[in-house]
Order: C-alpha cells, then sequence, then structure tokens
C-alpha cells in the first residue's frame, strides 16, 4: 500500500490531496495546483440505477467545469455497454470499463471518483480511494454501520482529500433557504422535526438460491459482506432489504429526510436515545410455491414486484423512530410502504415538517411553506416551480476539489455521517426491540454491550475497514 501511495503522489492532483499539510500548502496554493481549466477525470462506481444519474451528472459538467467521466467500473459486466454509450453520446469519448476496483483506484491518471455501490461498499470504496489519493463522492447513506462512517471521516482527513456525501438537498437553494429562515427564528424556537418517507412498496418476492450470471463477478460483489449462495432476490436493486448489503428503507429514502430534519434543528451532534418499532405488514406470510407468483411488475430499480406475495425481505415496510437530544429536543421518522394517508399541506409522502413556538414549516420536494400559529395559509415560502433553484450537488463537488477546501463542500463526510447514524441507530433499536441510550461523545451505547456489537460487523477477508485508516 505505502509503494502505492508513493506512486499516486507523483500524480498532479494525487500529491496535492495528500501533500497538502505536509508541505504547507494553502487552500490558494492547491488550487492553482490543480488550475481552474485542467480536466478533472472521474470514474463511477457503480453503474446500475442511481450509478446512471451519476454517469449523466458528471457527463453534464463537461463544458462548465471541465469534467471527464473515464473510466466505469462494476461488478456486472452486462451493465457496461449501456452505460458507456451514456458517456460516449454525451461527451464523445468513449470510457474505459472495469469490474476491479482495484484497477481504477491505481490508475494515476483519475482523480476522482463517484461511488453508487450497494450500501455495504460504501465505507470501504471510500476509504481504499482516500488512501489511492482520490476525492470521493458517495451516496447516502455514507456508510452501511455506525463504526465505519467513523473511519470514512478519519480518512478523508487523513488523507485530505474531499468526501461529499450524495444528501442532494444541502445543495437546492429553496431548501438552503428554507434552513435559513428556521435558524433565523421564522417560527421562533424549532423543538421538534418529522421526517417522512411514505414509499410503497410491495413484494419483491422469493427465489431459490442459484449460480450467479457469468458476466457477474459476485464474490468482489459481496465484498465486506458475509458470503452465501447467490440469490437473485439479494442482488440488483433488492439488496436494498436485506441487512447484510441494505439498511431498508430508513437506511434507503430516510438519510435525506433525516439529515433535513437534523441540519433544521441545527443539531450538530448525536442524539442521546432512540426508540424505534415497526415490522413487516400487509404481505401474505404463508408458505406458498415461488414458481407461481403474482405476476410481475416492473417498478423502480429495473426490478419487479408481486403484490402481496410472500417474501424473504428482511427489512421492516413499517417503521417509526423517535430520537431525543441532550436539550429534550426531539426528531420523529416513519417509514410506511404500506397504504397510507399523506401529511402536511401539500399532501406529502416524503418530506419534512418541523414544528416552532410560533408556527410550523414544511418541506416537500424543493419547495416549502411555512404557516404561523394555527393559521391555514402560509405566510412564508418558496415560489412554486422554481426547479432552477434545486442547485447541482455534483458540480459544488468539483468545485471544492479546485478549491481544495472542506469547507466549500455542502455535505462534506462529516455532516453526512451525523446523518446517517440516525438511520442506522434507529435499525439498532428496532432489531433489538428496546430504547437505548447513546453516548455520542464515545460514539458507544451506555452500558449495552450487545447494542455496541452492532455498531460495526464481521468483515470477510479481505474486504476490511481497518481499525487504522
Amino acid at each position: 500500500m505505502i509503494k502505492r501511495r508513493e506512486f499516486l503522489k507523483k500524480s498532479i492532483i494525487g500529491a496535492a490531496g495528500i501533500s497538502m499539510g505536509s508541505m504547507g500548502f494553502t487552500a490558494k496554493s492547491y488550487a492553482s495546483i490543480m488550475g481552474a481549466n485542467e480536466r478533472i477525470n472521474v470514474a463511477v462506481i457503480g453503474i446500475r440505477n442511481q450509478g446512471t444519474v451519476h454517469i449523466n451528472s458528471f457527463c453534464g459538467l463537461k463544458d462548465s467545469h471541465h469534467v471527464q467521466v473515464k473510466t466505469l467500473c462494476d461488478t456486472d459486466e452486462l451493465l457496461f455497454a449501456p452505460a458507456a454509450k451514456i458517456v460516449t453520446q454525451k461527451t464523445g469519448v468513449e470510457p474505459i470499463t472495469e469490474w476491479d476496483l482495484h484497477r481504477v483506484l491505481d490508475d494515476k491518471d483519475i482523480h476522482a471518483v463517484s461511488i453508487a455501490t450497494p450500501n455495504h461498499w460504501h465505507a470501504l470504496a471510500t476509504i481504499w480511494a482516500c488512501q489511492a489519493g482520490k476525492h470521493v463522492y458517495v451516496e447516502k447513506p455514507a456508510s452501511h454501520n455506525i463504526w465505519e462512517g467513523r473511519k470514512m471521516v478519519e480518512a478523508a482527513r487523513k488523507y485530505n482529500v474531499r468526501v461529499q456525501v450524495g444528501l442532494n438537498n444541502r445543495s437546492s437553494e429553496n431548501v438552503i433557504e428554507a434552513i435559513q429562515f428556521l435558524h433565523d427564528g421564522g417560527i421562533g424556537e424549532v423543538f421538534m422535526a418529522r421526517a417522512l418517507c411514505f414509499k410503497a412498496r410491495d413484494s419483491y418476492g422469493m427465489a431459490k438460491d442459484s449460480l450467479p450470471p457469468a458476466t457477474f463477478h459476485y464474490d468482489r460483489w459481496l465484498g465486506p459482506a458475509p458470503y452465501r449462495p447467490y440469490n437473485e432476490k439479494r442482488s440488483h436493486y433488492r439488496w436494498h432489504w436485506y441487512w447484510d448489503t441494505g439498511n431498508g428503507d430508513t437506511g434507503n429514502t430516510g438519510p435525506h429526510q433525516l439529515d433535513l430534519a437534523r441540519w433544521g434543528m441545527n443539531k450538530n451532534e448525536h442524539p442521546v436515545s432512540v426508540y424505534s418499532a415497526g415490522g413487516m405488514y400487509g404481505l401474505h406470510q404463508e408458505d406458498g410455491s415461488v414458481n407461481t407468483p403474482t405476476p410481475g411488475k416492473m417498478v423502480y430499480g429495473g426490478v419487479e414486484t408481486y403484490g402481496r406475495d410472500k417474501t424473504t425481505q428482511e427489512t421492516p415496510n413499517t417503521q417509526t423512530a423517535t430520537f431525543k437530544y441532550r436539550d429534550g429536543k426531539m426528531l420523529e421518522f416513519e417509514t410506511r410502504g404500506r397504504y397510507t394517508n399523506h401529511e402536511g399541506s401539500r399532501g406529502q409522502e416524503v418530506g419534512n415538517i418541523f414544528y416552532g413556538t410560533e408556527g410550523w414549516l414544511e418541506i416537500g420536494g424543493s419547495n416549502w411553506k411555512a404557516f404561523r400559529e394555527r393559521e391555514r395559509e402560509p405566510f412564508a415560502g418558496s415560489k412554486e416551480g422554481t426547479r432552477d433553484r434545486e442547485g447541482n450537488h455534483w458540480s459544488n463537488f468539483i468545485d471544492a476539489v479546485r478549491s481544495g477546501r472542506d469547507q466549500d463542500l455542502h455535505s462534506d463526510i462529516r455532516e453526512g455521517f451525523y446523518s446517517t447514524t440516525l438511520p442506522h441507530l434507529a435499525n439498532i433499536s428496532y432489531r433489538l426491540g428496546r430504547q437505548l441510550k447513546f453516548m455520542g461523545d464515545y460514539e458507544k451505547f451506555a452500558n449495552d454491550p450487545e447494542a455496541d456489537t452492532m455498531l460495526t460487523r464481521v468483515y470477510r477477508t479481505p474486504y476490511v475497514v481497518p481499525d487504522v485508516v
């Protein structure tokens, strides 16, 4: 590893990122080393589904920010052709394709990586990239568990690279405006926030274990997760609903809303307690033949669902969580995957509601409204149809890479870590079935060794997140 780092130091951005502190570079001199017009080569790691959003977003910065998507990396080689076509059509340059992440990180011409892998790979891929002197954009949740999230923060600081978490609301001008309104006392003192994740989720069905497709590097895809036989229901997109690889909807869509809730409450700390409950509701649980499912319906993620059929899904489809902070203020979160009403004046399914001593405020998408006391008409808010104010989280990342300043990132890894800890705390409480006391200064539970074991995981060699990054 040391030899590889020394080799990578010879690259312009790798050298600036690793050596800046030890050689006494200022942010200004670092920016001049990189050059405002120097091309930034990006590798996208994980190119299915959300990965295509990353590809399109960085391709869209080709002219404005002099960015080139140089390499596409995925363990499923069937995804290479359609993804490479996007890059070629949008930039005129055919990208390199790799299934081996190490080959991407060994490429001295790659300056930054964009990670859209399953959750269980986020931390290790980020840490390896930091060690290789690459800047990182990583999808939410930042990590698969709390301990490895802290290691990501340590790696970013140690190797002096920019690490942005994909909490895109942080770059929305309308949302920034709403948060500033809250912080300025627009509805008085905010004492509670409520985060909503009401997403329809039918059964993803069942399947027998089988051999992985010949083009799918399954062992590499498993990476840090325990080994188990390949099963298509645990693979593409459906990995979200199994504890080995995902974190359920609380850790899928939840991080966006939990981040906004924490941000709006101005809580730059961990909560002191959490209680979460829920379960799997509204789906058939009786045994049935996996060969005769309800006719499938194609849904988001490019997979099929099967009505109320039995499923092997492990994570809950209905879950509530309550967090309490040291000063007594509260944060609530709710996941509803079955039939439900909406909340707020806009009939929101995904969003946030803030409660203050003088009124309440709602954020839905990139728009917001504030209501005084019990009045039914808003007295402040964003203008309707202002999509041009949604911001660009990817361009913010590139701007910070050029400036060399963590504070220029809208969602630096430290912010992403604090917000990602919330769904992890909720899931630990849910799985243990009890309220938990959390000591934020130590990032451990109070006199609860059983809960402490769930702060991390047993890593499968050689895919181990190290104690010392």
